[in-house]
């Protein structure tokens, strides 16, 4: 089932088995702590500006993404409880971001977010793009 888990079989060492269903490591940190902090941000009604929003967004985020990029290139290299745990710092971050954009659309921190991730994961796609796959 690919919408659980988006690698393909030679990473598999990326993911772990859940009911029988390969499901990514980092995305089963993200994706349940993005929707508590999310809804748990509506239920305190918390403030819509925070003055730490933009380096804490960024530094939740970095992690996952220093440690994806290092994937792309050492594939073999990582593993699963480091990337979950980025996984839940890249959820938190990206829960306050969601929580603030569905108010007051685009704020500045989710910009923040996406021109990092889009300046590293750029580069890092272009250069790693051709290189063979394992069967």
């Amino acid at each position: 089932m690919f919408w659980l888990s988006h690698h393909h079989a030679d990473e598999y060492n990326r993911t772990y088995v859940l009911a029988g269903v390969r499901v990514c490591a980092r995305c089963l940190g993200t994706y349940p702590v993005l929707a508590a902090v999310f809804l748990g941000l509506f239920a305190l009604r918390s403030p819509l500006t925070w003055a730490w929003d933009v380096p804490v967004g960024l530094g939740l985020t970095l992690p996952a993404l220093v440690d994806w990029a290092v994937g792309r290139f050492r594939p073999a290299s990582g593993h699963n409880a480091v990337r979950m745990l980025t996984g839940v710092l890249l959820g938190a971050g990206l829960g306050r971001s969601l929580y603030v954009h569905v108010q007051r659309p685009l704020p500045v921190v989710l910009l923040a977010q996406a021109l990092l991730v889009t300046g590293v994961a750029v580069p890092v796609i272009l250069a790693t793009y051709r290189r063979p796959r394992p069967e």
